[in-house]
């Protein structure tokens, strides 16, 4: 399992960091002789590592010890190596998403939850004014939906909120149950339908309170499900940005992207490298066949593979297991003989981000790369400490 981490931990610029560059291996036990070992961060003893981890943090955050602890925790739990490669880059992604806010101020958001409720109802014919004689109806904490929603400052409260108003408002089931517009939250605004999912299949270290939705809202879920989603699962890559890319767009995404940009070379077409291979609805692949399904379907003889061949491997597209599928070996084999040289396996997503809260235009790619800048600031931290 630890050489999966190899790419992550042998990066450009890190070797002079107080640790090994990558885990230490039996065979990299032995020292020159006369010269000290360093000790490497896994073997550290628990109170001196996490003064280590605090240290990568940067001096004006509040709890320093506290946010150590909870990334601990988080990496003994999940098996993450302890590095100051692995934990800066979730201290990076943490200073990026909420300068470590457990529960982060979003500016604006009662207009855009306004926005959001008048739409929503809209479409079902009611009318604004009635919406906002409805709200004046008093809320399970004493005040009225609509004085909740002008307070609102967190998606915190904001989950709150529309949790009373299905559970209390009489449209709420009908027309509120599977509008929570809160789909991300916590201090590395983490997926909740991601961490629903991972809850599933490996055990939350931690007492669980209400359901695990919530528990993304504090610091300590936050910063597991965010160190999941950011390091438990083997990437292909050699540099650190694309696990940052990732994390913005999806698991895999750069090497599905690096998968689309082989096909446009192949095909001489310019479909979109976003990283996605197949349409989905609610989560789920369609049936309808994406444009990139489609474009293999016509290269089939070529890839000597039927469309539910095809189909199968794309299936595969947000696993471990597509880079080494018939179908991704095949295409990559054709467009280098085509290119006559190696094609990367990993390329940046070009994606718009679209939210609500983002009011200017932002990509990907943006995000990538101002994470990583504070990523190397962080392991600046770990040279003088």
């Amino acid at each position: 399992m630890l050489f999966r981490w190899l790419p992550l931990l042998v990066l450009a610029g890190c070797t002079s960091i107080d640790n090994p560059p990558g885990p230490v291996l039996p065979g990299d036990m032995a020292t020159p002789s006369g010269q000290a070992r360093t000790i490497p961060w896994s073997e550290l003893p628990e109170a001196e590592l996490r003064q280590r981890i605090a240290r990568l943090i940067p001096a004006n955050v509040k709890d320093r010890a506290g946010w150590a602890g909870d990334l601990h925790t988080a990496y003994t739990h999940l098996n993450i190596p302890a590095a100051a490669q692995t934990y800066c880059a979730s201290i990076a992604v943490i200073e990026q998403e909420s300068t470590f806010q457990a529960d982060p101020v979003v500016p604006g958001l009662p207009d855009i939850v306004w926005r959001g409720l008048e739409e929503r109802v809209g479409k079902f014919g009611m009318p604004k004014f009635v919406l906002r004689a409805v709200l004046q109806k008093t809320s399970p904490d004493g005040k009225t939906y609509a004085d909740r929603i002008n307070a609102l400052k967190t998606e915190k409260q904001l989950n709150a909120l529309y949790e009373d108003m299905i559970a209390e408002l009489p449209f709420g089931q009908r027309w509120l149950k599977d509008y929570n517009p809160v789909h991300t939250a916590g201090p590395m605004q983490v997926s909740i339908a991601f961490a629903e999912e991972h809850a599933r299949e490996k055990p939350y270290p931690y007492p669980l309170g209400k359901n695990i939705r919530d528990e993304v809202f504090t610091r300590r879920g936050g910063v597991y499900f965010g160190a999941a989603i950011l390091l438990d699962y083997p990437a292909p890559y050699d540099d650190v940005l694309y696990r940052f890319a990732d994390f913005n767009a999806g698991r895999y995404s750069s090497r599905n992207a690096a998968f689309q940009a082989a096909l446009n070379r192949l095909t001489r077409q310019t479909l979109s490298l976003d990283g996605d291979l197949l349409r989905y609805e609610k989560g789920r692949a369609s049936a309808t066949p994406s444009s990139v399904e489609a474009a293999l379907g016509d290269l089939a003889a070529r890839l000597q593979m039927n469309r539910a061949e095809i189909r199968r491997d794309l299936l595969l597209e947000k696993s471990a297991g597509f880079g080494d599928s018939p179908l991704f070996n095949r295409l990559f084999r054709l467009a280098e003989v085509s290119a006559g040289r190696l094609l990367p396996r990993q390329q940046m997503p070009q994606i718009d981000l679209k939210s609500p809260k983002i009011s200017r235009q932002l990509t990907t790619e943006w995000f990538a790369r101002r994470v990583e800048g504070r990523y190397r600031t962080c392991l600046g931290r770990a040279e003088t400490n």
